[in-house]
């Protein structure tokens, strides 16, 4: 038996993007076990994949998990993370591990001289080379993502106009730059003519119902309604999503899905773009916006003013895109 425990502590998208490393290893590793640590809130997104034997929670005390975890006496770590908690974690059980490299000088460097030195190369395939020491194959398979049965959402649950198909539409991120305004949905939802599920966290409900009173399209709220599991179940069922750079598109991505996935303040060139989604997917920007990107990961509030990167964002070519997905469903 070889047994692994493989890091990444957050996010949700994150999480689902380490999803091949954990497969991979499984299948093509003999005897291998697979334990998984991450934080509390994300365990959910782990405890059905049948590739992982055991997920441990993380939850603030370093002293105290890394004791517990040396009595699993791991052959190897695999450190999808890489940040200074996962180092002491490291520090403290003493085994040999295997890190992902941040490039976080290659994103300093695009962020704040726009000198691009990122190498063409999804993250997915910059963890997969972690493991390379194992003769882990990538199988092209893409991501996973895996519901238990209690979550499935079945289309008959939905308003009856959302029975026979519907757009996914993911209107949350974590930060206000990777947004579009609420307006511009708005208009996207009318003039898309096609029923639109609006999906996101808790946290969204308020700007789902703006959208919707300010849009005359066929529009339901799922926001806050449902749990991540079962706002994925929508995703699965949904014919085309569109998307923020967050973590449902990843999980669009991980059911082969038709993304149109929308860019603000971050740039797909940092390797987290939709990984193996439907070949049809596309990416919607704003070409040649000499601020883009003005940080790696977001910010409250466009620090330029003007946000161009997403008040700049063609509704007409999202629109008229989604709607061709649709109809070649």
């Amino acid at each position: 038996m070889v047994k692994f425990l493989i890091i990444r502590l957050s996010s949700i998208g994150d999480i689902v993007l380490t999803t091949p490393v954990v497969r991979m290893l499984k299948q093509q590793v003999e005897g291998a076990e697979i334990h998984y640590l991450t934080k509390k809130q994300y365990a959910e997104i782990l405890e059905s994949n049948p590739y992982i034997d055991t997920v441990h929670v993380f939850e603030n005390n370093i002293v105290e998990l890394s004791e517990k975890l040396k009595y699993q006496h791991y052959n190897y770590i695999i450190d999808l993370h890489h940040n200074y908690r996962s180092g002491r974690i490291k520090s403290r059980l003493n085994i040999i591990a295997f890190s992902v490299k941040k490039l976080n000088w290659e994103k300093w460097l695009i962020v704040n001289f726009k000198i691009n030195k990122l190498p063409d190369k999804h993250i997915v395939d910059r963890y997969l080379e972690t493991v390379k020491v194992f003769d882990v194959v990538n199988d092209n398979k893409g991501l996973d993502f895996f519901i238990p049965d209690e979550d499935v959402v079945e289309d008959s649950t939905l308003p009856l106009e959302f029975q026979n198909g519907y757009v996914g539409f993911v209107i949350g991120a974590g930060h206000f730059t990777k947004r579009l305004p609420p307006k511009k949905i708005s208009k996207i939802c009318s003039e898309i003519n096609l029923p639109v599920v609006l999906l996101g966290g808790p946290e969204d409900k308020e700007n789902a119902e703006i959208i919707i009173e300010n849009s005359s399209g066929i529009v339901y709220n799922a926001c806050g309604n449902y749990s991540l599991n079962q706002s994925a179940s929508l995703v699965k069922n949904a014919r085309v999503i569109i998307s923020h750079d967050t973590g449902l598109m990843h999980i669009a991505a991980a059911f082969k899905k038709k993304v149109i996935s929308i860019w603000g303040n971050t740039i797909p060139e940092f390797g987290m773009y939709p990984y193996l989604a439907d070949k049809s997917s596309k990416i919607i920007q704003v070409e040649e916006l000499k601020c883009r990107p003005c940080t790696k990961i977001g910010f409250s509030k466009c620090p330029k003013r003007h946000f161009k990167c997403m008040n700049d964002i063609s509704e007409i070519e999202i629109v008229e895109y989604a709607n061709k997905l649709y109809s070649d469903d």
